[in-house]
């Protein structure tokens, strides 16, 4: 069908003019707009933590800008790698400025990731019906994740080429294929100059393409069943009030009232970005780490071989997973399969089913070397983030009205978050030992135990309304 054409009178402004010249030909676009803009209603109670998704748009667009002008420049060659980058810092006009946005936005794009993953946690924004935009958002961190790591190779300092010589390594411990596996990443028997342009490709062209269409479907996703908010009350639901055309009395239209809120947001956080890049971009050697200043060296093993900051909660599991901690393990294995076997509900088939799968793990679990499962355990604490949705069992989404015990319970998730993240910066030590493995239990505890908890104590009521108050 044709579309057809809009009048407009012959004594309108000249800018309505251009607008309904452009409209005529090209109405997807600003039927977009109004979809997602304009005529797309956001409940009217978005506080402080619904600004780290637009934040995360933010950077996502400074990385691929200042992303592009470093390939300009940029040599993915083992002999020259090194010495580009250098002369991108020295030589190039603002080349400085372009690798230190990029090596900054690269902390900052996982600092806004967490907190607004951290919103989803604490006010439900998993549960249904928005259960394919957690998925799609977690898919978002698993390839940030990706991302982050192959191009933490691509300066060739010392930390670059041993943090990927330690992480490739793990892949060898996956029995059977694991060796093969190693070969196939690294494309050589070393991490070499095979590795530094495999992991070019996939930073420069393969990832980028894949997390910009997860971000596009994780926005489509989301405003096709519309946002969450504090109190966790559905705005558009079918008993939910509306005026006489249909439009929720709790929404507001996302433009202008959202994008001037994300607006002053962006503000504050482009001050202290701004701030990061000009006085302090190694940022105490937690954004870029003082061996990374280095030329890589196969022959000179630094002393202490890290991750970057957002990678060390779970290379703090990975860790933690050693042969004493496999026994650990297996009691845990037991006993599930014992309160699965005496309090589950379950038909004698399925009982059976449990105890077979148990006895099968626990001899898996003696037979296979400990190194193999901390490389489950890390891609396990990354993967059991995508149940969610289906772990809580809470009768209600938003931590607001469920019983106050919860609110400390996460407090500690986040805290022992924390401890984690700190450990895998420190070298190995028997008490940091100890600590993270405690703590990977309780990372784990607090999902697979969630149907059970989650569902314990009184709830508060949940108002039939938003709860706003104009500021």
């Amino acid at each position: 069908m044709a579309h057809e054409f809009k009048e407009i009178s012959p004594n309108a402004s000249a800018g309505a003019k251009v607008t309904n010249w452009f409209e005529n030909r090209f109405p997807t676009a600003f039927d977009a707009y109004r979809v997602h803009m304009s005529e797309y209603y956001a409940p009217k109670n978005f506080n402080f933590w619904y600004v780290f998704g637009s934040l995360a748009l933010v950077v996502l667009v400074i990385q691929i800008v200042t992303g592009i002008f470093l390939v300009m420049h940029y040599k993915p060659d083992a002999a020259l790698a090194f010495a580009s980058v250098e002369y991108i810092m020295r030589d190039v006009p603002w080349g400085w400025l372009i690798r230190y946005m990029h090596s900054t936005g690269a902390s900052a794009f996982f600092i806004v990731v967490y907190l607004h993953m951290f919103r989803g946690l604490i006010y439900g924004s998993y549960r249904k019906p928005r259960e394919l935009v957690w998925i799609f958002g977690c898919a978002i961190f698993l390839a940030l994740m990706a991302e982050a790591f192959m191009g933490y190779l691509l300066p060739w300092g010392q930390m670059s080429y041993w943090g990927a010589q330690v992480i490739v390594n793990l892949f060898a411990a996956i029995p059977f294929v694991g060796p093969d596996l190693a070969l196939l990443i690294r494309g050589d028997f070393v991490v070499g100059d095979a590795t530094l342009n495999r992991f070019f490709s996939f930073h420069v062209i393969a990832v980028p393409l894949v997390l910009l269409g997860l971000v596009v479907a994780h926005l489509l996703a989301l405003h096709d069943v519309g946002s969450n908010n504090p109190d966790g009350v559905e705005i558009k639901a079918p008993n939910a009030p509306k005026d006489a055309k249909g439009k929720p009395l709790d929404g507001v239209p996302f433009h202008p009232y959202y994008t001037v809120h994300d607006i002053f947001a962006l503000s504050m956080f482009l001050m202290a970005f701004t701030a990061v890049v000009f006085f302090a971009p190694e940022f105490g050697g937690y954004f870029l780490e003082y061996n990374n200043f280095i030329p890589a060296d196969p022959m000179v093993t630094p002393l202490h071989i890290a991750p970057v900051w957002y990678f060390t909660p779970f290379y703090s599991m990975l860790r933690a997973i050693t042969s004493e901690m496999m026994y650990a393990l297996i009691a845990c294995v037991v006993a599930g399969a014992l309160i699965g076997v005496v309090k589950g509900k379950l038909p004698g088939f399925l009982k059976a089913g449990v105890v077979v799968a148990a006895l099968v793990a626990v001899v898996l679990m003696l037979s296979i070397d400990a190194k193999f499962w901390g490389v489950v355990v890390m891609g396990g604490a990354v993967i059991i983030l995508f149940f969610l949705p289906w772990l809580d069992t809470c009768a209600v989404k938003s931590i607001r009205y469920r019983p106050t015990w919860h609110k400390y319970l996460y407090a500690v998730f986040v805290i022992n978050f924390l401890i984690l993240g700190y450990l895998g910066v420190q070298p190995p030590s028997p008490v940091g030992e100890r600590v993270s493995q405690v703590g990977t239990l309780f990372y784990f505890g607090f999902f697979l135990l969630m149907p059970w908890w989650s569902s314990l104590g009184a709830t508060k009521p949940v108002p039939d309304r938003v709860n706003f108050t104009a500021h």
